[in-house]
């Protein structure tokens, strides 16, 4: 299999269409018969990089490339960036807006969930300028 990439733009504070770009790499993993471990983790990390989009960043870009051997999750935005990454990583922890988690978001398990599922996951983030997040998922890994 040669390398297939996938592309979404994700509208920021759309909470209709959060989650679009999940469900169809989802589907296309299911189309391209990979495992359902794989599928669940990829589908898993995909949304919920595309929430944090929607509910942190005013939206963004997400990037998914699928080789043989892992599938690549680049997700990028231009909001605010993430002033203490290390504080961020840590479960419960957010600074979503209580309207927001009156929705049923922003629970701070976004980033935290991406680590768990994820096998590689590399956050760059710069106030003021946007994060982005290289996350890597192992084929059967």
């Amino acid at each position: 299999m040669s390398r297939l990439h996938l592309h979404y733009d994700i509208d920021g504070d759309d909470f209709i269409a959060a989650g679009e770009a999940s469900s169809n790499v989802k589907r296309v993993l299911k189309q391209l018969n990979f495992d359902s471990d794989t599928v669940r983790r990829a589908a898993i990390c995909t949304y919920e990089g595309e929430i944090n989009m929607v509910i942190h960043a005013n939206g963004g870009v997400a990037d998914v490339y699928i080789e043989e051997t892992h599938i690549e999750i680049v997700l990028q935005d231009t909001g605010p960036g993430i002033a203490d990454i290390e504080k961020a990583m840590q479960k419960g922890y957010s600074t979503a807006t209580q309207e927001i988690r009156e929705l049923g978001f922003g629970a701070g398990m976004g980033l935290p969930n991406i680590e768990q599922y994820a096998d590689q996951l590399d956050v760059v983030s710069e106030v003021d300028v946007g994060t982005t997040l290289t996350i890597r998922i192992e084929i059967g890994g």
